[in-house]
């Protein structure tokens, strides 16, 4: 019955919107994960349907006193007329449940005449349909091997190596080279790396596009005097995408509060082999800025809970439930604006930070362009000096920016990034870059272009590399490159 109270807790955690589904499924014991995952998604996807049972049937009015909680009914219930029966020894929480299990078939076959639906299978909830339209994007974690070394073992499984951007384009044993980000990998929407020894080794990282694009902008320098903060780091993809830019160098500190998430974390960068980040059980806003150990922090990536709006691929679309009025939305999502404005400012904070992103996997302008105007008129803004970076700098070549008129200054939107579902093969995202007024340019052979300008090569091909610059015998903490 522990497994029915574990999977019950999962579902309360996503009702408390504490996080997308699998990044609440990663905090689970590993033994148990994959069986309480399978639950979880099953029970989600007849959601709507099991509550009509449960609501018809009067279970957890007559029963109140055992099952005192509606996700462990559900999951009860969901075992119990679509899959194998409650897997459970006897007890009186499954005997309550049973004591009604007449009535519950009864229900749940009235709702399947009611819809007209010939198969169970049509009563689950449909996925997004915008999901089609992302493919399976893996990025090379060159920590662990090079981009050359994964077209080698993906061409010898079989696939081929082509020129495509968009699904539409990838077929069967296909894959390509993103535009965009170096060492990312697109593959048809259905392939599955889940149980790949690739994935298991830490190789390959499954990402997002459009989660590649804050650690990108960011462009943390990569030499051993670099000290960079990622403010919320877990479950762990940026971070790692952050460590293999500074190439291992430096100190990377990864702030996750939570004490499940941090164990994930810690689980993620062990098996990336993050050699030069350091993981903390610490909330990001409890730092003090003039700590000695951060003083020196030069770039801080800032990716804080939000809406997750733009979240439409693999399984987030089952938690697309209840309606919520107009009013309980702009709450919500104010709430979650004045936390993420909270975050900018204290990063602002840091004496020695020159460059900070804040993105988002939101679509709502509340959450991202206005977040931003906001931030700009801050007291820690004007104090810093700090600016949104110009386009040339973040990402000049993807197409779809800010929205002006959501800003203040409308030719500032050029600065942002925005990724819409559905329409730009990625999930929903929302990037920025703001840099210290005073801080010195990037030098040439430190900036990190993104792929379609470096020509990148679809033959797996190593790039040039340039001859590096003599250093000067002394950097002043004010120039170094800086920011997470």
């Amino acid at each position: 019955m522990n497994f029915y109270f574990e999977a019950a807790k999962v579902l309360d955690r996503l009702d408390a919107k504490q996080g997308s589904i699998k990044g609440i499924i990663a905090t689970l014991p590993e033994k148990s994960r994959k069986r309480t995952a399978a639950l979880v998604i099953e029970t989600l996807k007849y959601k709507d349907v099991l509550n009509e049972v449960l609501n018809a049937s009067q279970l957890l009015k007559e029963e109140r006193k055992k099952i005192t909680s509606r996700n462990l009914a559900l999951v009860l219930v969901h075992d119990l007329l679509l899959a194998n029966g409650i897997q459970a020894s006897e007890g009186p929480v499954k005997q309550a449940v049973l004591r009604h299990k007449t009535r519950l078939h009864s229900e749940f076959t009235k709702i399947k005449v009611k819809r007209g639906a010939k198969s169970t299978e049509e009563l689950a909830r449909s996925s997004d349909h915008r999901a089609a339209n992302i493919p399976r994007y893996i990025r090379v974690n060159t920590a662990c091997w090079t981009l050359p070394e994964a077209i080698g073992i993906f061409t010898s499984r079989g696939y081929t190596l082509c020129q495509a951007t968009t699904t539409e384009k990838l077929r069967g044993k296909t894959f390509a080279q993103d535009e965009h980000i170096p060492n990312l990998l697109l593959f048809p929407s259905d392939t599955q790396f889940n149980e790949d020894p690739l994935y298991h080794s830490g190789k390959i990282i499954l990402q997002d596009k459009a989660s590649c694009f804050p650690a990108f902008v960011l462009s943390p320098p990569s030499n051993d005097n670099a000290v960079v903060i990622d403010a919320t780091a877990a479950p762990g993809n940026k971070t790692s995408h952050l460590s293999a830019l500074m190439q291992g160098k430096g100190k990377l500190y990864a702030f996750e509060r939570d004490r499940k998430r941090y164990s994930t974390l810690k689980m993620m960068l062990e098996k990336a082999k993050c050699k030069n980040v350091e993981p903390l059980n610490l909330d990001f806003l409890t730092v003090s800025p003039d700590d000695e150990r951060y003083r020196k922090v030069t770039h801080i990536l800032l990716d804080p809970s939000c809406s997750g709006s733009g979240i439409v691929n693999r399984l987030d679309h089952l938690l697309e439930t209840e309606s919520e009025s107009d009013e309980e939305k702009e709450t919500r999502l104010s709430k979650l604006a004045a936390f993420q404005l909270m975050m900018i400012k204290h990063a602002m904070k840091f004496p020695s930070v020159q460059r900070i992103v804040y993105s988002t996997c939101s679509v709502h302008t509340t959450e991202n362009e206005h977040v931003v105007r906001d931030a700009l008129k801050s007291e820690e803004c004007q104090a810093g000096r700090f600016k949104l970076a110009d386009k040339k700098d973040v990402l000049p070549s993807w197409k779809r920016r800010g929205i002006p008129e959501e800003m203040d200054n409308p030719s500032e939107a050029a600065s942002l990034i925005r990724c819409s579902p559905g329409e730009d093969a990625t999930n929903g995202f929302f990037v920025s870059l703001f840099v210290r007024e005073t801080a010195p340019s990037i030098a040439p052979d430190n900036k990190r272009k993104d792929s379609s300008q470096e020509g990148a090569q679809s033959d797996g091909a190593e790039p040039r590399h340039r001859k590096k610059r003599k250093k000067s015998a002394k950097t002043p903490r004010d120039a170094v490159t800086v920011f997470t």
